[in-house]
């Protein structure tokens, strides 16, 4: 499945402190997110789903992920359909292998999508 990865203003990822989640893009987003630290050595924070203004909002005050916010913390996201968010994470979950959150989707096939980075 090739999905559509958000990026922010001027085609620069968006940093997940100043994501602007009051903006009508949110209104009844729901999806996938990737949520990544930049340098010395990128890696993937979280992956999760849901209503992505909520869990963003959420995840700006989880002490596990902003503990990597000196390193910059990036957040982006696409809209997907229910039925194929829990096939999508799991594939995420077990590609990137985030250092926080541990409980992914194990009861369903993986969904194959492109990476943000590709």
């Amino acid at each position: 499945m090739d999905l559509s990865w958000i990026k922010c203003d001027g085609a620069q990822w968006c940093q997940l402190s100043n994501v602007n989640l009051a903006h009508s893009h949110f209104d009844g987003l729901e999806g996938i997110y990737i949520i990544w630290h930049g340098q010395p050595n990128p890696a993937v924070v979280y992956v999760g789903q849901g209503n992505i203004r909520d869990r963003l909002t959420q995840h700006r005050q989880n002490p596990a992920i902003l503990a990597y916010q000196n390193q910059g913390l990036y957040v982006t996201w696409a809209g997907v359909e229910a039925q194929y968010r829990d096939g999508i994470e799991r594939f995420l979950a077990d590609l990137w292998r985030p250092k926080v959150g541990e409980q992914h989707p194990s009861a369903v096939s993986s969904i194959t999508v492109n990476s943000p980075w590709q």
